[in-house]
């Protein structure tokens, strides 16, 4: 479809144009079954057109100063409750310059501390495991799971050393439906207050039920925000995605924002792109989607072969889709979604928290992204989670094993991801090019999209705010 002609915008403002096709509050008041509010509500701000200076994702002086200035006086998340669920279950994490252990204790606390010897810094732990004390594995100098010290060979040789000021440094934890939170620097908005209004949004879709079914991070040759940026907006499935615009409002997806912290990217699927002709007819917008959705295996028979959901005359491909999903779901989980609106089973409601954290909402197998900056502006590594609410009645099992892939492997050798590992390779074949052309970039200007890139936008802004010391600890402005 071609772009609006300015000359029939008239007088209107910066920020206020959208996409010619079926808008997303249409869709929601079209839907088969009313939505929550929050789903209906728009909440977009303008914020400015001028461009994002290129050397933010290619400076090592700017990573410098992320490290410094916005990395420890965040909320990030680390791990998922499953993942440590028995008293001595412990999780490594590292990101930007440090590493923690986290440790779970015989209270059901989860404990976070730094996870270097106060010795001569060897790390304690490079895996995750179970422990109830860490000792180093250089001198054996020996910590509790608590982080208080415990014990050291050759004391003697110490004096100086008081076993009462020799405890491990501690990082605060946060905890909200399942999933688990660190923050360096005590201090700031408490992570509910950080994470509003996203808690209230998810009591729906009680994540705290859910597993991780799988688990897959893959070092990637792009700066971190460039690599999470890319999947922050819809609308580049017109040339990335081709095969998903049958069934994908991508130009025509809601962006909403608020506050500094959290955004959304409200994808409908089971209609067709504005980008593409018309008029196919619902049941091939039904049929693209069972071949190419990334969640198809919810409708496979038992021989693997796809099932056809036919489509009743009179009604909308949307419809349908949301019906025999509800259906999927409630059979899987014994859980009743028949208050579940079509969005809630269907759609791609992809919520993003700063700085790295982006869960989907819904009822379906969620998926869960993260980023963390590579050892040089020029890499980074991705996480992806896929959740799954168990049945009901049921124990939520141990987290799935993390399976980790090289800058030379590709997402696809990550078997257990189905068709999403296809979609990621092609997200990945842009990505060393978009660092490369930052680099060499003669104007050293980005540029962004008034609407359908603002989550990329208010990133920009609050990661500004931390640099330059209006958040987090830091009050000297940079040279």
């Amino acid at each position: 479809m071609a772009d609006r002609d300015p000359e029939l915008t008239g007088d209107m403002k910066l920020g206020e144009d959208r996409s010619e096709g079926v808008s997303w509050a249409e869709l929601m008041a079209s839907d088969s079954v009313p939505p929550p509010q929050f789903l209906r509500d728009e909440s977009y701000t303008y914020r400015g057109s001028a461009p994002i200076p290129a050397e933010r994702y290619t400076s090592e002086e700017f990573a410098k100063l992320e490290r410094e200035r916005m990395w420890p006086y965040v909320w990030q998340f680390v791990a998922r409750e499953e993942e440590l669920p028995e008293p001595g279950d412990y999780v490594v994490f590292e990101n930007a310059g440090r590493s923690f252990i986290l440790s779970r204790h015989d209270d059901g606390s989860i404990r976070a501390f730094h996870n270097v010897c106060l010795h001569r810094g060897r790390k304690l732990r490079t895996e995750d495991g179970h422990a109830d004390t860490f000792t180093c594995p250089f001198h054996a100098f020996s910590w509790n799971k608590d982080a208080s010290f415990n014990k050291m060979p050759c004391e003697w040789d110490f004096p100086h050393l008081k076993k009462d000021q020799m405890d491990l440094p501690q990082a605060e934890v946060g905890r909200w439906a399942g999933y688990v939170f660190i923050r360096e620097e005590s201090g700031g908005p408490s992570l509910e207050e950080y994470l509003a209004p996203l808690p209230e949004h998810f009591k729906r879709w009680r994540h705290e039920e859910c597993a991780t079914v799988m688990h897959v991070a893959k070092e990637v040759p792009a700066n971190w925000k460039v690599t999470m940026e890319a999947f922050m907006e819809a609308w580049h499935t017109i040339v990335t995605h081709p095969q998903l615009l049958p069934f994908t409002g991508d130009s025509n997806a809601a962006y909403w924002t608020w506050g500094d912290n959290v955004n959304v990217n409200l994808v409908p699927f089971g209609v067709m792109s504005p980008h593409i002709e018309q008029g196919q007819g619902e049941q091939w917008i039904v049929d693209e989607f069972i071949k190419y959705n990334g969640r198809s295996s919810d409708n496979y028979d038992p021989d693997g072969d796809p099932m056809k959901i036919e489509v009743p005359e009179g009604q909308k491909a949307r419809e349908a889709l949301g019906n025999r999903m509800r259906q999927v779901y409630t059979e899987q989980t014994g859980y009743d979604h028949s208050d579940a609106t079509d969005a809630e089973v269907l759609d791609a409601l992809v919520y993003n928290v700063f700085p790295n954290f982006a869960p989907w909402g819904g009822f379906m197998p969620n998926i869960v992204y993260s980023w963390k900056p590579g050892a040089t502006p020029d890499t980074c590594v991705m996480e992806v989670r896929i959740l799954a609410r168990m049945k009901k009645g049921e124990p939520i099992p141990r987290a799935a094993p993390r399976k980790f892939l090289r800058l030379d492997q590709k997402w696809t050798e990550a078997t257990e991801l189905g068709g999403l590992g296809d979609v990621f390779e092609q997200d990945m074949d842009n990505l060393p090019y978009v660092q490369d052309g930052l680099h060499a970039s003669k104007t050293g200007k980005v540029n962004l999209g008034n609407y359908q890139e603002i989550r990329i936008r208010q990133f920009q802004d609050t990661m500004m705010k931390y640099i330059e010391g209006e958040l987090g600890g830091s009050k000297d402005k940079p040279a």
